[in-house]
């Protein structure tokens, strides 16, 4: 009797499935950022008990690896798995959900996402192009990027060839520098070919397997570019409302999980990954309070420009800059300066 029942349950199990079919941008092999499919993908499994599951695929299987969100817009694919600046091609706004050049560390990031209004105003965005975005990753910050030559001024920048995110790319722009967004294996290529000479990609556990310090061997810090970096879940507005609502449940629950998990992990492997950098030769250096003023100001210009021709940007920027003013106040008393 019980084989029999077991062989029910598997075979009703087989049945009902339902299979969510994701595009990553990341892939698998990328520490932290593309590793986590696997793990998300076996949560979700074992929450529903094998009736439910999300499946990734690796870049462009399904769609372009910078294209995915576009897809699921389009219906295309079921999902993707991405950040919100790969979307910027259709509103500067949509960076604001990926990173914020001198922004908000983690917390204060997801204090004005789930608490000040962020993810209302990026749904209300996102919903118009028929895609549910569910914030499902995090990371702690970025490095500023790798370096042919030691940067001493603002002159040195002028005639840069540099791959850089979102953005922190209209910042380098106003400093003469010719910026490319390029995805992890796009960028090797560049590299190779000669195409860029410098880069921005993420923090050292996940630059340095990736092999950036053959090419450059100045890493520069902090990354003010990407103080805390967000990565969201993407599903089709339509498939996304067809779902049961404990399918919708169970993602939402466990990219909160995993969200913790990609936060404890990119803090806790940094330093192994800067020891073996170091001693492959790579020179860390930190940014001259000069240049970090110069790069702020440059920020603030690109702030200023796309509030006034881009109304969501403003919208959002407004939202952001008031939650800020407002945190400064507990920022102040209760952290260490």
């Amino acid at each position: 009797m019980v084989l029999l029942a077991t062989g029910t349950t598997q075979a009703e199990t087989q049945e009902t499935r339902t299979t969510i079919n994701i595009a990553s941008t990341f892939p698998r092999d990328i520490p932290i950022a593309g590793t986590v499919n696997t793990g998300l993908s076996k949560k979700i499994d074992r929450l529903s008990g094998g009736t439910f599951s999300v499946a990734f695929h690796e870049p462009n299987e399904l769609a372009p690896a910078k294209e995915v969100i576009s897809a699921v817009s389009e219906g295309k694919i079921d999902g993707a798995w991405s950040g919100a600046g790969w979307f910027s091609s259709k509103d500067s706004a949509f960076n604001f959900f990926s990173s914020v050049p001198f922004g908000p560390s983690i917390s204060e990031y997801l204090a004005w996402l789930y608490e000040g209004g962020g993810l209302e105003l990026s749904r209300q965005m996102f919903h118009k192009y028929n895609v549910h975005n569910v914030p499902c990753g995090m990371i702690s910050p970025e490095a500023a990027g790798w370096f042919p030559k030691e940067i001493r001024n603002v002159e040195d920048l002028s005639g840069l060839r540099m791959r850089i995110f979102g953005l922190g790319a209209m910042v380098m722009q106003k400093l003469g520098v010719e910026t490319v967004q390029l995805t992890s294996t796009d960028l090797m290529t560049a590299f190779e070919s000669g195409e860029v000479d410098a880069a921005e990609y993420s923090a050292p556990a996940i630059d340095q397997p990736l092999g950036f310090s053959k090419y450059a061997k100045f890493y520069y810090f902090p990354g003010w570019q990407q103080q805390a970096t967000l990565f969201m879940l993407f599903i089709n507005k339509t498939r996304w409302d067809a779902l049961p609502d404990q399918h919708k449940a169970m993602i939402e629950i466990t990219c909160g999980d995993v969200m913790r998990g990609m936060i404890a992990k990119s803090e806790a492997v940094q330093w192994r990954a800067m020891n073996q950098l170091r001693m492959d030769g790579v020179i860390f250096k930190r940014w001259e309070p000069e240049l970090l003023v110069a790069f702020e100001d440059a920020w603030l210009e690109v702030a200023a420009e796309q509030s006034a021709n881009t109304p969501n940007f403003k919208r959002v920027y407004d939202s952001y800059i008031e939650f800020r003013k407002n945190y400064a106040m507990w920022r102040r008393f209760s952290f260490l300066q």
